[in-house]
């Protein structure tokens, strides 16, 4: 079954990604498949927070496009998984613009203050995301919170490569990851939350 989307044990194959990517720019079939594999899993995890039940036709249309445009490629293994993410961002939202589906409201953007959060709480939440339950919730909340954590989670990628993919600054991804991250934390029910900030849920008009 899915391994957690930890950024960290994610991080830890882009040596290897890296050295597929680079055959496979070479015309080596088997070592694109190596990308493939590596990579797909957390694409897949931040198409279903996306587009739920249909992120496995907008993952084929997403690597139809990275094999057709590989050779455009240049860099290591981390932007190889920033590169595929973009790619599958531009994919997913022209799926859902396609079926008319209206973006979630961000109403509730401003519901939470950017504290500095505990990261103990942070990854008993992130235990949970690699189930359809906590998918579920992760679309629940508003877009740029879970794309936020939908890049640095289960694709794994740092702030900067998420900001990139999204076309943001660093930091507004960084507090935009820590509200959803701290919502989900709330939903399912994860204790040690900090509770030292003024709750406004819901009060944004």
């Amino acid at each position: 079954m899915g391994q957690g989307g930890e950024p960290r044990r994610v991080q830890a194959y882009d040596g290897e990604l890296g050295t597929a990517v680079a055959r496979a720019q070479e015309g080596d079939e088997a070592a694109f498949a190596v990308a493939y594999r590596l990579v797909q899993p957390g694409l897949l995890g931040y198409l279903r927070g996306l587009v739920g039940e249909d992120a496995e036709d907008v993952a084929s249309d997403a690597w139809l496009e990275i094999a057709r445009d590989l050779g455009r490629f240049k860099g290591d293994g981390a932007g190889f998984r920033g590169w595929t993410a973009t790619i599958a961002r531009h994919r997913a939202l022209d799926h859902l613009r396609r079926q008319k589906v209206r973006p979630r409201s961000a109403a509730l953007e401003q519901d939470m203050l950017d504290l500095p959060g505990p990261h103990s709480t942070h990854d008993q939440a992130l235990e949970s995301l690699s189930t359809e339950y906590a998918l579920e919730l992760v679309r629940g909340l508003p877009r740029d919170q879970a794309e936020a954590v939908l890049l640095r989670v289960v694709v794994g990628l740092d702030g900067p490569a998420a900001a990139r993919v999204l076309g943001k600054r660093p930091g507004a991804v960084r507090t935009a990851a820590y509200r959803g991250l701290k919502r989900l934390a709330l939903q399912l029910g994860v204790e040690s939350v900090t509770d030292d900030g003024p709750r406004t849920l819901g009060e944004s008009t």
